[in-house]
């Protein structure tokens, strides 16, 4: 009996208690909460989440627009490149041409011309004197200017007359009326890369004498002072021959 009585004096074991506690279901104030702490937890991670988005695209714009920039700049690069080493090829070919044209032209040079190069590293640049003995212009002196452009021998050289002359098809300022100097002449006269220097000092030769042209002017006013009297025309010749050719 007394060991009765101290056994009804133990508390009752909660373990099991404890346990069905555990297992038995959750009110629906402890999901709400639960859900609420859940939707905070969530809306949190989920600003952090599109915070690192936000800066993960900038970075990700800021390393494309570099990119861009780096792939522009290095294409600008490359297209220098290329237009310099297409610049350099261009010069290498004409240079080579003038080379060699200009040994011929030296070997058959009208008695009446006379060129000089000014820098003989540079034969792309030179002057032609003209001294015409019979015609109009007998006794004076024209000097020429004589570039010849990288894309020689495609495109003809430029010319210039220095000297100011009276003439039909070359005009006080200069210019020059010659048709194997046209890169597009319909008529088959105008320049081909088969031409010379050789055929460029020969026309600029015979503008005074087989090619002087009164029917297709460039200095329109000397072709009809000439129309109207040949010897004042020659008159006015010689006077610009006195003081602009010797």
């Amino acid at each position: 009996m007394e060991s009765a009585s101290l056994l009804s004096d133990v508390p009752p074991i909660t373990s099991g208690w404890s346990r069905r506690q555990r297992l038995e279901p959750k009110s629906a104030d402890y999901y709400g909460v639960a859900r609420g702490a859940s939707s905070e937890t969530e809306g949190f991670l989920a600003a952090q989440c599109s915070s690192g988005q936000t800066e993960a695209d900038h970075s990700s714009a800021a390393m494309l627009t570099l990119a861009s920039k780096l792939k522009r700049d290095d294409g600008g690069k490359t297209g220098r490149a290329s237009g310099a080493s297409d610049s350099t090829h261009r010069v290498s070919i004409r240079d080579r041409l003038l080379t060699k044209e200009v040994s011929e032209l030296e070997a058959h040079l009208p008695s009446t011309c006379k060129a000089s190069f000014p820098d003989e590293d540079k034969l792309h640049h030179f002057q032609l004197a003209v001294s015409p003995d019979e015609g109009y212009y007998q006794s004076g002196r024209f000097q020429f200017e004589i570039d010849v452009p990288e894309a020689y021998n495609m495109v003809p050289p430029k010319v210039r007359c220095l000297t100011r002359i009276w003439h039909p098809n070359i005009t006080e300022n200069g210019e020059i009326c010659l048709s194997l100097l046209r890169e597009h002449s319909i008529d088959g006269t105008g320049w081909a890369p088969t031409r010379t220097l050789k055929d460029v000092v020969w026309g600029l030769n015979s503008l005074f004498t087989d090619l002087l042209n009164f029917d297709d002017p460039l200095n329109i006013d000397a072709a009809e002072h000439h129309l109207r009297d040949k010897e004042d025309f020659r008159n006015k010749v010689q006077d610009y021959v006195k003081h602009y050719a010797r």
